[in-house]
């Protein structure tokens, strides 16, 4: 599973942004793509050793599904499902877990494939039921072993390494069967745009167009880890861009949910509930802190 660094900001929230760049394309520096693996590629090794992932714990359980992903893709039973950027793939084999026929994960860090691959054998599974790519989510179509697929699953901390939104909605529609669906659940973009502190303030711009370039070191699992390649560009995507992009490439929009809960401290004023999410705290008006997505190719 794909999640993000604590998003972060520009130091000064006033700057000068590009607005004039087309919602498809955003701008960004040349070398975005080799910052961010290489980014991703360090931090594989201090993922699976984390508490946060349970390497343990998920070969017991073999399952970290979250309640309303479940309950919002059904049942998987006998479906074939492709996981895009799956990290390590934890989740791309908790559906198959759950039942999928096949599952296939890809993932543009080598390291992090390989580990999936390493998890899947421990597992008991072979490359019939469970197979793992390395490519870029753009080359995805050509990269899979499978031309198409009833399932293709992603998010969580995906979108936001992505800056073009248009060709990724292209590249997933294609490789849905028709009749098949685009599952996506994804950190809300209006968490990015409010004051880290309280998350009451609107402090940054919504409609951002250029990327994030910041130098952050550690990672969400251990903030203190030491890290070399600290660099990483991220952009902000826009709800309607989203379902805009999906709806361009064919796709039937079955629905739209915000969720008013989100999977880590986005803010200092959040508090952890029994169900291992965070919340606003009670009597605060809420606000949605993820969204999801199913979308479907007619037959």
């Amino acid at each position: 599973m794909c999640r993000p660094t604590h998003p972060t900001h520009p130091t000064d929230p006033t700057e000068p942004r590009d607005s004039t760049a087309p919602a498809d394309r955003r701008p960004g520096p040349d070398d975005w793509r080799e910052a961010n693996r290489a980014r991703w590629d360090e931090r594989v090794a201090i993922h699976t050793a984390s508490d946060y992932y349970d390497q343990d714990g998920f070969r017991r359980v073999k399952d970290v599904i979250r309640a309303f992903e479940t309950a919002e893709v059904g049942e998987v039973t006998g479906r074939s499902l492709l996981h895009l950027q799956c990290h390590f793939g934890q989740d791309t084999l908790s559906w198959l877990h759950r039942g999928a026929a096949h599952v296939v994960g890809l993932d543009f860090s080598e390291p992090a494939v390989e580990t999936a691959r390493e998890l899947a054998a421990e597992l008991g599974y072979g490359p019939d039921r469970a197979s793992f790519v390395a490519a870029d989510v753009y080359d995805a179509a050509e990269a899979v072993p499978d031309p198409s697929y009833d399932i293709v699953y992603t998010g969580i901390g995906a979108l936001n390494w992505l800056p073009d939104l248009v060709r990724w909605a292209e590249t997933a529609a294609s490789l849905i069967t028709p009749g098949g669906f685009l599952y996506l659940a994804e950190f809300h973009p209006l968490g990015d745009v409010l004051d880290e502190e309280t998350g009451s303030r609107i402090a940054y711009d919504y409609f951002r167009r250029d990327a994030w370039v910041e130098e952050t070191p550690g990672t969400y699992t251990d903030f203190g880890a030491p890290t070399v390649n600290n660099r990483c560009v991220e952009w902000q995507h826009p709800l309607g861009d989203v379902i805009s992009a999906l709806a361009g490439a064919g796709l039937r929009i079955d629905f739209l949910h915000e969720h008013d809960m989100t999977m880590f401290e986005r803010f200092r004023v959040l508090r952890r509930g029994r169900d291992g999410f965070y919340r606003f705290p009670e009597g605060r008006p809420r606000i949605p802190l993820m969204y999801s997505v199913k979308a479907s190719r007619p037959r």
